[in-house]
């Protein structure tokens, strides 16, 4: 992971793509968000979706976890090159989540991570805050989730 000097505004990341099958959709659903359009290829038909739809909290949960196996990934490359890595904090929160069309079974959502905000945190010394927009575009290159998030990250420490 990056430490909060090497990140600039508008740095853009694509953080990878998740298939959302009709198994994954289902099995989600019944632990987490159990809707008849979640959870039956005929209802979802019916339903204003047109098709068996992922929650919302699925398309979410599949960003996040793309999201820490990039940091991951990250974290080794710099490990690999003797480079010391950032250990991030935790998130303060987030805001404006937008699931912007249905996700659907068959659907391929690639989720990208662009920096639009940085700050020093004024309650945390050798903190920053960073500020991204990640969304997520389905195969037919329309944007289908958004989601603006914040994050602590450490500075690097004075020598």
């Amino acid at each position: 992971m990056r430490f909060f000097e090497d990140i600039e505004i508008g740095q853009r990341r694509d953080i990878g793509a998740y298939t959302f099958t009709a198994e994954s959709i289902k099995t989600f659903a019944a632990k987490f968000d159990p809707q008849r359009f979640h959870l039956d290829e005929e209802e979802g038909k019916n339903s204003l979706f047109g098709g068996l739809a992922a929650s919302g909290w699925h398309v979410g949960s599949a960003c996040m976890s793309l999201l820490v196996a990039d940091g991951q990934r990250l974290a080794r490359e710099a490990a690999e090159r003797g480079e010391e890595a950032a250990v991030w904090g935790p998130s303060p929160g987030f805001r404006d989540l937008r699931w912007i069309k249905p996700v659907l079974s068959g659907d391929t959502i690639n989720y990208t991570n662009v920096v639009i905000d940085k700050r020093s945190s004024a309650s945390r010394p050798g903190w920053g805050i960073l500020t991204a927009r990640t969304t997520g575009t389905n195969q037919r290159g329309e944007e289908v989730y958004s989601i603006t998030a914040s994050a602590f990250v450490p500075m690097r420490k004075s020598a």
